[in-house]
Parts: structure tokens; C-alpha cells; sequence
């Protein structure tokens, strides 16, 4: 499973305007309600289930990276989103650093198999400092989008 297989394309924010975790979730979701990837027009249920998930922990893994994520109903399919904020954004992470690139993961209730999966294959792919690197450098969208298709790295 690559990126590629579930990030939504029109999805991907290379220049975040959040500077918080919840808006950094907002801004992300919203990408991907005007996507039409979601079921409902009712975003706020998915925001609050990343918010809750990152009561359990920070999905900031370190090293300028977070993977914020949750199961909903809403979606029919694993879905996901990638930022890059240039700036950098306060998220709890486990070494204290702001983060520079999120993968956002909403997966069905029903197919935990595949959320674990793509939760794998996307903390592989960023425990890689110069594909992580690359994606913060991406010029826009679609330099980002060729990074994910192209993903070969370690």
C-alpha cells in the first residue's frame, strides 16, 4: 500500500494557514470535505474523533512529523490528506518540536486491517529524514502528490 493509494490528491495543502493542533485538524478535514470525500456535510463529528484519538497521545511521532487519525462512519474507504506547514506548528509531539508535515488517516469503523496498515506504511515512509525532507521542500500540491506516487524510500 502506498501513499498514493489513499491520499486524496485534491487534498494536499503545501502552505498550511493553522498555527494550532485543532486548526492544523480543521484545515485538514475541510481540505477533504471540499474533496467530496465524505458521506455527510458534517466535518465537526470527524474533527472531534481526531481530537479525541489525540487525547489517548500525540500523533506528533517526533522529528517534524504528526499522523493525526481516526475511524468514522462517514467514509466508505480509508482516506487520507498531507500539509506541510513551512513555519512549523505546536502539536504535543513526543520531542517537544513543532511539526512540518502531517498525514491525516480517516478510515471506515469496519476495516481496522486497513488503517493499520496504511498507519504502517505512512510512519515507515516518514521515519525517512529525506523523503520527509522533500516533502517539506515540495514547491506546491502536485510536487508533493509526485513524492507519494514515487515513494520508494529506505
Amino acid at each position: 500500500m502506498r501513499m498514493s493509494d489513499f491520499v486524496v490528491r485534491e487534498a494536499i495543502a503545501p502552505a498550511l494557514a493553522a498555527a494550532s493542533k485543532e486548526g492544523v485538524i480543521r484545515e485538514m478535514v475541510e481540505n477533504l470535505r471540499r474533496a467530496g470525500y465524505f458521506k455527510t456535510s458534517e466535518p465537526e463529528d470527524i474533527v472531534k474523533a481526531i481530537l479525541k484519538r489525540e487525547l489517548l497521545g500525540s500523533t506528533g511521532i517526533g522529528r517534524g512529523v504528526a499522523i493525526p487519525h481516526a475511524k468514522h462512519a462517514s467514509v466508505d474507504r480509508l482516506i487520507g490528506a498531507v500539509a506541510v506547514s513551512k513555519p512549523g506548528v505546536g502539536f504535543d509531539s513526543l520531542d517537544g518540536e513543532p511539526v512540518h508535515v502531517f498525514v491525516m488517516l480517516i478510515s471506515p469503523n469496519d476495516r481496522p486491517g486497513d488503517h493499520l496498515r496504511a498507519l504502517e506504511n505512512v510512519s515507515r515512509c516518514l521515519r525517512d529524514d529525506s523523503f520527509v525532507k522533500a516533502l517539506r521542500n515540495a514547491p506546491d500540491g502536485d510536487g508533493i502528490w509526485n513524492l507519494l506516487a514515487d515513494e520508494n524510500p529506505g
